[in-house]
């Protein structure tokens, strides 16, 4: 085969692998054109669906509450008809009974009149007798017009005007919600989850962040509040877990629309406390250690669980509470577990104790950070800067160089730690030396 023959037969392999490359690609952006439709189909349905239950349940509401108000009125009407009509019924029957009466007394004294001379004196006598005891100057009282109720509706025009204004703004459709997730990164059985808001136009007053465990599962309520990053804590590995979140308008008391859903997993086994250590009470998850007062004396180092701690995380101490203050408490990492050690202020160390020293290897550092109590949140990073040898003995300072930073309230303090040897993992502990010291680790 000639040598333009190969040219020409390898330009033919390269264009049939950047044919299959380009292909590739246009399928995949057809499969996402296709989600994307999928999306807007699928929300579209599910939109028109809350819209339409919405209202239905917003227009039987109105119903009723307007054949409730009107029932109200009529039974007001009802009411007030019957207490202004027993009055005049009462003097209507007075008065006929009155009519009745005179008719009576007309036709006695028409009959006296008409009487023979012998026995009229005796039928006007009695007569006039009679028609003095009826008191015929004596009338009922009958109220005037102005005195008896003239019932009406009093109907405010301005209410079917303000409901109109008030039904034309209420509701509205969202193409994009007003947040998105940013970014979903995985912790030691946990997840951070990042996210911004994407409508300048939109004033948040508070982020709503929900996770839901399974497909089968509902969402769960994680985050309330005005940061915008959250760790969800007390997920299990190698588990998907869908992300959303929502804000709440300033002013305003309903959310937003959702954002789209994300999934998240951490593939990272969560941090654990070492159980059975003497003095140290654990919680169900072993995130929390509690320094108990069964042993008076030195409990010594309570250690992780394994080494769990990588370069490149962030690895946090929360103090839920708080005890008295002894100068060897500490919280820190550690390259291994030491038994009988008191405090983790020794070789092959770096912690923070309780009054706010920091200590690198047994030695105590002149920056200082500030003391620890209830509430205070300690954070260790780490990263690898070195992994050649940096002097030409150990003794000089170790070959294996890690840039520390540690963080307490708004300050930190960042150094670079030596080691003799290079290291993939870290074990995490604390000591206390007095009861009452409560740590939560993530």
């Amino acid at each position: 085969m000639s040598i333009e023959t190969e040219a020409l037969l390898q330009e033919a392999k390269e264009s049939i692998e950047a044919a299959q490359n380009y292909r590739s690609e246009l399928q995949q952006r057809l499969h996402g054109l296709s989600q994307a439709r999928k999306q807007v189909r699928g929300s579209s349905s599910q939109t028109r669906e809350a819209l339409r239950r919405h209202f239905q349940e917003l227009q039987a509401m109105l119903t009723r509450l307007l054949a409730d108000r009107l029932s109200a009125l009529l039974q007001e009407v009802d009411d007030i008809e019957q207490d202004s009509v027993r009055p005049l019924d009462d003097c209507q029957k007075l008065i006929e009974q009155g009519v009745s009466t005179a008719d009576e007394l007309l036709r006695e004294g028409e009959a006296a009149i008409r009487c023979g001379i012998g026995e009229k004196e005796d039928k006007l006598g009695s007569f006039t007798k009679k028609a003095l005891q009826i008191q015929l100057d004596s009338l009922p009282e009958v109220p005037v017009l102005v005195d008896v109720p003239c019932l009406s509706a009093q109907l405010d025009d301005s209410l079917l005007q303000a409901v109109r204004d008030r039904i034309g703004r209420h509701g509205s459709v969202a193409s994009h919600p007003p947040v998105q997730i940013e970014e979903l990164v995985e912790r030691p059985g946990s997840v951070l989850v990042r996210w911004c808001k994407v409508d300048d136009d939109f004033t948040v007053q508070d982020y709503r962040l929900q996770f839901r465990r399974s497909p089968s599962s509902q969402y769960e309520d994680a985050y309330i509040g005005k940061d915008t990053e959250f760790l969800v804590l007390h997920l299990d590995p190698h588990t998907d877990h869908l992300f959303r979140v929502c804000a709440r308008g300033e002013g305003r008391t309903e959310w937003s629309p959702w954002s789209i859903p994300q999934m998240g997993y951490t593939t990272l086994a969560p941090h654990e406390w070492c159980p059975g250590s003497d003095g140290y009470i654990l919680s169900s998850r072993r995130n929390i250690a509690m320094r108990s007062d069964s042993t008076p004396a030195r409990a010594g180092v309570l250690y992780s669980n394994s080494a769990t701690y990588f370069c490149g995380q962030t690895l946090t101490f929360k103090i839920t509470a708080a005890g008295q203050v002894d100068r060897r408490d500490s919280v820190g990492v550690c390259v291994e577990c030491q038994s009988r050690a008191e405090s983790l202020q020794r070789d092959k160390a770096v912690c923070v104790s309780t009054n706010g020293a920091v200590f690198v290897n047994g030695k105590e550092m002149t920056n200082q950070l500030p003391a620890i109590s209830t509430g205070s949140t300690v954070t260790f990073d780490m990263e690898v800067v070195n992994l050649f040898p940096v002097s030409n003995s150990i003794s000089d300072g170790g070959n294996f160089k890690l840039r520390v930073t540690i963080g307490s309230g708004s300050r930190e303090v960042v150094f670079d730690w030596l080691l003799d040897q290079g290291v993939d993992c870290l074990f995490f502990g604390c000591s206390f030396a007095h009861p009452g010291w409560k740590v939560l680790v993530f």
